[in-house]
């Protein structure tokens, strides 16, 4: 290189470069990155990863490679390493299942639930159809009343008198339903927060309790002894949890009478929707767990709340609630955690950072009661401070029987095998190295999440876009159905 046209020597060029850095410094943030990102020789690969992961909002990233080799003649016939790719990395999803950590990680992670219970309800992903004809009922478990909190509509009618804390009895307006009033107790010092606190610890424990009980009570119905009854007919179930304004857990499930065998096998004849929903009301009723021995709470039993829903699922044939409904209802909660009662999706560290929270007061105390309970000796095996955030449930957001259908890691590996045929263009050429062939991988992690604001803000755009085609793809699809159904009738 000459001195004439080293950018280091000559003047002109050295001045054009120190004027772009400086025009560059003075531009905002964002625009400072998307300028460097927009210069970077790999974008145009790095757009594709991002695309890939459905515009993932904090992608995990991989480094290694993986080989596949035919088991016979020892031939590589597949070789992929992340030394080319940018960053010499690869971007995959979070799989986050919260909306607000994840969009479009959440939204995939709802699909995958949406198939997984509309399969125990109509059949396929290796479920039979015939579980269409087996007794299903659609149950709402709920929380007992730990004080009166505000709700929607129609408040508590005000009533003469105040409670010992100087508070009134009632409130006596009409709440519309995004009132922040809402799930607020009218006297928090009345308001039970240990029992509260406890009874979400508890949570998982009342809902296998309640699962045990329906095996009892339909041996009790039909005079067949307690381990008899387990041979005759299988409960199969699949439940979500969700939280209430209030702070308080309930659960939506998806319950399923089957013969001995699981879905493949019809349930006797005197099991009929009848009888399970008589049976779900005596073992939801009959719950009553005593609570952890402890100090902090008496000798209260925790139970399940009065109000209990139960609705018969109907096979689509004119019936309120369907397959598809109960699948998509049970799908959006999901994506849904603790911040539906105003609380935070973090782990909490500290008394400080709890009296830091934006939340609500009511919130605040929830928080504080589960740290306050986590410190003592007797509920340690509760690990109340680690779960302080979730208000002290520790469950896990969705689960099922082992029979009642699919699970998500077949989804995802039926997914897996779906992406990979069509990347290679030949469904054949997989399915001969799916039975002779070998793989060797070895992958570690390279770190996490979008290192500037704007990846971060292509990224978001890029989920946009896709979320905007699906929409349009689906409207297409239905113009193009009513058109269809319009050709067969004329």
């Amino acid at each position: 290189m000459t001195a004439s046209t080293n950018p280091h020597t000559d003047p002109a060029k050295r001045r054009a470069h120190l004027d772009r850095d400086a025009r560059l410094r003075a531009l905002p943030l964002v625009d400072r990155d998307l300028v460097r990102l927009g210069e970077t020789p790999q974008l145009g690969r790095w757009l594709e990863q991002i695309t890939a992961t459905g515009g993932c909002a904090h992608p995990v990233y991989l480094a290694g490679h993986t080989t596949v080799h035919d088991t016979v003649t020892g031939e590589v016939l597949r070789h992929y390493t992340t030394a080319t790719e940018p960053g010499g990395r690869l971007a995959v999803r979070c799989r986050n299942r919260r909306a607000s950590r994840c969009a479009p990680c959440s939204r995939e992670h709802s699909g995958d639930t949406f198939h997984l219970v509309r399969a125990g309800l109509s059949g396929g992903k290796g479920i039979p159809a015939s579980v269409r004809s087996h007794p299903r009922l659609f149950v709402t478990l709920t929380a007992p009343s730990f004080g009166p909190v505000h709700r929607a509509g129609e408040c508590h009618p005000a009533r003469r008198g105040s409670c010992e804390h100087d508070r009134r009895r009632g409130c006596g307006l009409a709440h519309p339903d995004n009132a922040p009033a809402i799930g607020q107790p009218l006297c928090p010092h009345c308001y039970d927060y240990v029992g509260h606190v406890l009874w979400n610890a508890a949570a998982p424990a009342l809902w296998k309790a309640f699962r045990d009980n329906l095996y009892h009570h339909l041996a009790a119905r039909t005079g067949v002894g307690r381990t008899a009854v387990r041979t005759l007919v299988r409960v199969s179930a699949a439940k979500v949890a969700e939280y209430q304004r209030r702070g308080a857990i309930h659960f939506h499930a998806v319950i399923r009478l089957d013969g001995p065998d699981g879905p493949d096998t019809p349930p006797p004849a005197w099991a009929t929707t009848d009888l399970l929903t008589e049976t779900v009301r005596s073992a939801a009723a009959a719950v009553a767990l005593a609570p952890p021995e402890s100090a902090a709470y008496g000798n209260v039993r925790l139970r399940f709340g009065t109000q209990l829903d139960i609705h018969p699922i109907s096979g689509g044939d004119g019936g309120r609630i369907t397959d598809e409904a109960v699948a998509a209802y049970v799908a959006k909660y999901t994506s849904k955690s603790v911040e539906t009662a105003g609380a935070v999706d973090r782990r909490i560290d500290s008394l400080t950072e709890i009296r830091a929270l934006r939340v609500t007061d009511h919130v605040r105390a929830l928080i504080a009661t589960a740290w306050r309970l986590g410190g003592l000796p007797e509920l340690e095996h509760l690990r109340l401070r680690a779960w302080a955030h979730m208000l002290g449930y520790r469950g896990h957001c969705l689960t099922k029987t082992r029979a009642y259908s699919t699970t998500y890691g077949q989804l995802r590996a039926a997914r897996a095998h779906h992406a990979r045929t069509q990347a290679a263009g030949d469904r054949q050429l997989f399915t001969d190295w799916d039975t002779d062939t070998t793989t060797e991988s070895v992958w570690r992690y390279a770190g996490s999440g979008h290192e500037t604001l704007a990846q971060a803000l292509i990224a978001a755009g890029i989920a946009e876009d896709l979320a905007t085609n699906r929409v349009v793809a689906r409207e297409e699809m239905a113009t193009y159905g009513s058109r269809r159904g319009g050709e067969t009738s004329a």
